[in-house]
């Protein structure tokens, strides 16, 4: 404890920060990559840049805060982030523009509370292939880290909340494996099968596209046998174009990729039952769907909610955000959104997510 005092003697001295691990669990130190003007800072608030190291040997960033009250015997309720698919970093330095990196500074600054963010392989400061790690490989990162939270003095292990982005909002509570949890914040996940979601998604971006409503459907035809071979039948890309050429006309960048993450992730996450995961679930879930979100599904959230209203009734609840995106970012229409010309940052939706965490603190 009194090294840890000293280390945050140390961060008042240089900005609220902490280049340093806070009790790690092998004294693991992963250097910056980026210049110390990048480096999170926030009123009132410690920001620790701590590691992990992985099964595979790499270590992985992690970004903690708490607050800076001087009370150093204090435990704060925790926020855990779980994020998206993609290989996009979790950090949010000063002066982004971004909806969903707004939100996540916005998450730090919550009164009272902790958090925890988790670089994953390849990503930021982390080490290791994002474009090359599976999904199980993934899933055991967010685990590891999740367990790592003992270690901080400052982390109260009855109340961790989990706070879910994208992917990170369907999967999540696969990262507490049974450990209790006190609330889930979930925004733009998913819960039905993957090979659903796709085809659900794959519909959408035809009509954004500009396709005509009478050529969907039979364009959809299409996208059903290379999502069925792909995702139900495990095959290779490759292999399917090879066999059926025009399928690859509904594919998007090099065949042993999709989005960035290699072919074995998404047949990884067809593999998971999480209506199944979620039915066990009692505790408090606020359910975020963002209006203009073109990537998942109202219905998927109006699944979970059921679900675990069904076990605690109302202890979830489904919150529409108006002229928002799949996390967080803000736009005038679905189409815009669909191109990506996001609008300021709304604010309402941080202080709305703020009020829930307060509201059950305890």
């Amino acid at each position: 404890m009194l090294e840890y005092l000293k280390l945050v003697a140390t961060a008042l001295l240089f900005g609220g920060f902490l280049i340093a691990p806070a009790f790690p669990a092998d004294n693991v130190l992963l250097p910056r990559k980026a210049g110390p003007e990048k480096n999170e800072s926030y009123p009132g608030v410690t920001v620790l840049y701590d590691a992990i190291r992985d099964a595979s040997g790499h270590r992985l960033r992690i970004i903690a805060t708490h607050p800076d009250d001087g009370n150093h015997r204090a435990r704060y309720p925790v926020i855990f982030v779980v994020g998206w698919l993609s290989c996009d970093t979790v950090e949010a330095p000063p002066g982004t523009q971004d909806g969903t990196q707004r939100m996540l500074q916005s998450i730090a600054e919550v009164p009272g509370f902790a958090t925890v963010r988790l670089e994953k392989p390849g990503v930021g400061d982390s080490e290791g292939d994002c474009a090359k790690t599976d999904f199980t490989t993934e899933l055991a990162a967010y685990q590891l880290a999740f367990r790592h939270l003992g270690d901080y003095p400052f982390a109260d292990p009855d109340r961790v909340f989990l706070f879910g982005m994208s992917n990170g909002g369907g999967f999540a509570p696969l990262v507490a494996k049974g450990a209790p949890v006190k609330g889930y914040v979930v925004d733009g996940g998913w819960i039905k099968t993957w090979f659903e979601h796709m085809l659900e998604i794959e519909r959408r971006r035809l009509v954004l596209f500009g396709h005509a409503r009478s050529e969907i459907n039979a364009l959809m035809k299409s996208e059903e046998h290379l999502y069925s071979a792909y995702l139900l039948g495990r095959e290779s890309p490759h292999n399917i174009f090879a066999a059926q050429p025009r399928l690859k006309l509904f594919w998007e960048g090099a065949e042993d990729q999709q989005y960035g993450r290699p072919i074995a992730y998404y047949q990884q996450l067809q593999d998971l039952d999480l209506m199944n995961t979620w039915s066990s679930v009692r505790v408090p879930v606020l359910a975020l769907h963002g209006e203009y979100d073109w990537i998942m599904s109202r219905g998927d959230f109006e699944l979970l909610v059921d679900l675990v209203n069904h076990n605690v009734p109302g202890a979830a609840e489904l919150v529409e955000l108006p002229h928002t995106g799949h996390t967080f970012e803000h736009y005038a229409s679905l189409q815009d959104s669909f191109e990506g010309k996001q609008l300021p940052f709304d604010e309402s939706i941080a202080q709305r997510v703020t009020r829930w965490f307060m509201a059950h603190r305890q």
